[in-house]
């Protein structure tokens, strides 16, 4: 039985895993903490073999950028040494795609990190820094996920469903991205506890995502028939050259399949399959659709 500590008790992936593993009752016992005052402090971590840290601020309302550091980078740190002062075997960190510091691209191995905004900067400091204190006994997992979408996801995967819901047409466009699934994530988290993997690791789905498909398999899942055009492609392509937004949605950014955590992935030449369910059928379940027709 593998005993894991989730921080951030309100954090959509953290509670997504543990729903996850809910399913392997005999192999995993999953709790979660709140970070919002100091009473973690007083709380032992020494029954736990791994804390995976999810806590993190993504948004300032007063663009304070002191208060991203303050949570995303020294309270990362004081948690890790606490669990590695407390023999904590694997301490796993939730990063972001967004310390590359751009909406577009082809992101290898060979790409440096250049993160811009402060959430990324924070982010990254933290990755720095865990990265020192592995260790043989206590081994660091960073992620680095691309957008990841499911049932109740807040972010922009959301807002690009509502527009497949409500709008009579959508561009074609000709781009892809990289994404993830919620329960491809959940499941790439249990094996890399199970198999106890360290090092900077990129999980995605093993296919790339099409924003046209996308919208359009989210139109089908409620039976609407949405219709698509490039006739106003060459405004797309202007939005791409002056908004953040656009370049989000309708540019390609991806990671090379290849890197660490990837589709394939393999540990001592056994690939790990983290991928439960097609493309089609996430999005089914993503809009809760998967048992209806209606």
């Amino acid at each position: 039985m593998k005993k894991i500590l989730v921080t951030g008790a309100n954090s959509y992936i953290g509670t997504s895993f543990e729903t996850w593993v809910s399913q392997y009752p005999d192999k995993y016992s999953v709790e979660r903490i709140s970070l919002r005052d100091d009473l973690w402090k007083e709380v032992s971590f020494k029954d736990y073999d791994v804390v995976f840290h999810t806590a993190a601020i993504v948004h300032v309302k007063e663009n304070d950028e002191s208060e991203y550091y303050r949570v995303n980078t020294d309270l990362t740190i004081e948690i890790a040494q606490k669990a590695k002062r407390e023999a904590v075997q694997q301490f796993i960190f939730l990063s972001t795609m967004g310390v590359y510091g751009t909406e577009t691209g082809y992101i290898t191995k060979e790409t440096p990190p250049t993160p811009k905004t402060p959430y990324a900067k924070s982010k990254y400091e933290a990755e720095k820094a865990l990265s020192e204190m592995h260790s043989s006994d206590f081994n660091i997992a960073i992620l680095r996920p691309p957008i990841v979408y499911g049932k109740g996801c807040p972010g922009n995967y959301r807002k690009l469903a509502n527009m497949a819901i409500k709008l009579p047409f959508f561009p074609r466009v000709e781009n892809e991205r990289s994404m993830i699934y919620i329960d491809h994530l959940s499941e790439f988290i249990r094996l890399i506890i199970e198999k106890r993997i360290g090092g900077i690791l990129f999980p995605q789905n093993k296919e790339y995502v099409n924003t046209t498909k996308l919208v359009r398999h989210v139109s089908a899942a409620y039976n609407k028939d949405i219709k698509v055009s490039k006739l106003f492609n060459w405004a797309i392509s202007l939005g791409q050259k002056n908004s953040d937004v656009f370049r989000k949605v309708f540019g390609t950014f991806i990671y090379d399949k290849a890197m660490p955590g990837g589709p394939g992935f393999k540990v001592v030449g056994e690939s790990l399959d983290y991928e439960t369910t097609s493309f089609e059928e996430s999005i089914k379940c993503t809009e809760g659709r998967e048992q209806s027709n209606e």
